[in-house]
């Protein structure tokens, strides 16, 4: 039987324990790439049911880069991504309920229903979205690490999850650049799935070597298979040990691939029908799980239960997010607009008229100038 423990430990001081741990792990990583697919297909059906609208933008092929990273984490990091990001908040804590209800644009999701599949946000699980603007989160989450450092919450991590393309965006070079000036405790986590939208990396970056364009901030940089849940998590365990440490700013391109078309509204004509065939035989799913059963963790009944269990979680988010009430007409305001509460008592203004400078009554208001008390 073989193991995806750190390959530096000889097998021999492996104790029992921490193969046990090891396996646990495995069985847990691969049962939350189940979660997030189920979901996604899911929202995949719910969305030609009409049932969600707007955008929305599905994870299908990129769940070992969550399910990897998610797994690292502690309640008191912080966590950004892009309008990807239903996999990721629902490893995070966020119940699948409150995300269905969200996209339902019901008052019981974890943004009240306002903010749809792009902008899933909550608070108790430190997940700050959802972010709708390409890059645009990259200089909240140097915020967040700043925040963090400045009010002593030492060993605090903000993770902050993007795409290639943000990489052509200013906010990137800006956030990178004080990230490191600053020494904060960020992980930029890229998930180049090679095509931002519909634009091939090679089409709209000039140096297609991220880690290296990284690198040139001077914190630390590498390369990951995002394709590989084991890898991932090896590497952001690592990561992260080094930032609670005090190590400053890191980043991790995890090379990964989109099994669906960029949104629900996209034709997919940019991408070659083969080559998304040639990476489907790379599903971090099914590859992993072959894996496990070829290394006895589990079998194929233990996988049969995994897809089912995430099938029972799914429907059940889904009948809540029916049966979820639509958000009062009364409170639609709320949050956008507050009651002006007087600065002085309204009777203080006296009875008296204002002044008026020229005629009113002479049909010529040029020169009139009202001067009130």
């Amino acid at each position: 039987m073989s193991t995806d423990s750190d390959p530096a430990v000889p097998r021999d001081q492996v104790s029992g324990d921490q193969v046990a741990g090891e396996q646990d792990l495995r069985r847990r990583l691969l049962g939350d790439m189940i979660r997030i697919r189920v979901f996604e297909e899911r929202c995949a059906e719910l969305y030609a049911e009409s049932k969600i609208r707007g955008f929305l933008h599905l994870y299908i092929g990129e769940e070992a880069v969550a399910a990897g990273v998610m797994n690292c984490l502690q309640p008191a990091d912080g966590v950004l991504a892009t309008y990807r990001e239903h996999g990721h908040a629902l490893l995070r804590g966020v119940s699948a309920e409150s995300i269905m209800s969200e996209m339902f644009g019901k008052a019981t999701g974890c943004s009240g229903g306002r903010g749809g599949s792009m902008h899933l946000f909550d608070e108790a699980t430190r997940f700050f979205g959802g972010n709708a603007i390409v890059g645009g989160h990259l200089p909240l989450a140097v915020g967040l690490g700043l925040a963090d450092r400045m009010l002593g919450r030492n060993g605090a991590v903000t993770v902050c999850f993007f795409g290639e393309g943000a990489m052509a965006e200013g906010e990137f070079h800006e956030a990178l650049n004080l990230a490191a000036l600053w020494n904060v405790p960020v992980l930029f986590c890229c998930e180049n799935n090679r095509y931002a939208m519909g634009t091939s990396l090679k089409s709209s970056e000039s140096q297609v070597d991220l880690a290296l364009k990284a690198a040139s901030y001077a914190l630390p940089a590498w390369v990951v298979d995002g394709m590989d849940v084991m890898e991932v998590h090896r590497a952001t365990t690592k990561a992260m040990a080094a930032l609670r440490a005090g190590g400053g700013p890191m980043f991790i391109e995890f090379q990964t691939y989109r099994f669906r078309a960029h949104s629900m509204f996209d034709p997919d004509l940019y991408r070659d029908p083969a080559e998304v065939e040639r990476w489907k035989e790379r599903d971090p799913i099914t590859t992993f799980a072959d894996r496990l059963v070829t290394d006895e963790v589990i079998d194929d009944s233990d996988v049969d239960a995994m897809w089912n269990a995430a099938r029972d979680e799914t429907e059940a988010a889904v009948a809540a997010a029916d049966a979820a009430p639509i958000e009062p007409v009364d409170t639609l305001l709320d949050h956008v607009t507050r009651p002006v509460e007087p600065t002085h008592d309204p009777g203080d203004l006296g009875s008296a008229d204002p002044v008026v400078h020229g005629d009113p009554g002479s049909g010529n208001h040029d020169d009139v100038n009202e001067v009130w008390p």
